[in-house]
């Protein structure tokens, strides 16, 4: 059985009485370890099969198993990493990865968890930023961050959702090297979305 596995996945979407097949007859399987891209035109239900893996949507047929356990629902053992960098901005860079990992690593030291937190800053070389708030940092950094903070979690499998779509074309070839470098060193399985055939093949 494969790390991660879908089994004739379907979705319907029904709206003002009109039924749109989104996903029909879906059947995906992912080591652990792999670092698998998906490319799609939008709107052809790339989002929503990352949906299915995250637990934020179920298939209206067909099964999602991550390590033989359904998924039932959203959980620690799947980060997902957004467009839009979904950061809270009242808080700082430090503020925002402490805010997972508070509640995530609840039975660790304040040290541990300070440690911990301060490791996966530096990792996306934001160290001199990490007292800033989002609307002090490029959207670069911003995107940074939200990596950092998935990772931060240390989940299983890491889903990313057209991370560096809304990026410039240089800070786009950046996060995506830094991306590389980061699963290099963990070989987290990896699954990213995109509808930029070059993305995928670079990564």
């Amino acid at each position: 059985m494969a790390f991660l596995e879908i089994k004739n996945a379907a979705k319907t979407y029904f709206s003002r009485g009109a039924k749109t097949e989104v996903l029909t007859n879906i059947n995906l399987e992912i080591e652990e370890g792999e670092f698998v891209a998906i490319v799609g035109y939008s709107g052809a239900g790339k989002s929503t099969l990352i949906n299915f893996i995250s637990g934020l949507v179920k298939p209206d047929t067909g099964t999602v198993t991550l390590a033989g356990a359904p998924i039932e629902g959203p959980g620690p053992d799947r980060g997902i990493i957004f467009q839009n960098y979904s950061l809270l901005p009242w808080l700082s860079v430090y503020g925002n990865i402490a805010l997972a990992v508070d509640e995530i690593f609840k039975d660790w030291s304040p040290e541990k968890r300070r440690e911990h937190i301060e490791k996966h800053i530096a990792m996306v070389s934001l160290t001199p930023a990490r007292d800033k708030r989002p609307r002090q940092l490029s959207g670069g950094m911003r995107q940074r961050v939200s990596v950092a903070r998935t990772l931060a979690i240390n989940p299983r499998i890491l889903l990313m959702d057209e991370p560096f779509g809304a990026l410039d074309a240089l800070t786009r070839a950046t996060l995506q090297q830094e991306t590389l470098q980061i699963w290099e060193g963990d070989k987290k399985t990896v699954v990213l979305i995109t509808n930029d055939p070059d993305e995928a093949i670079l990564m």
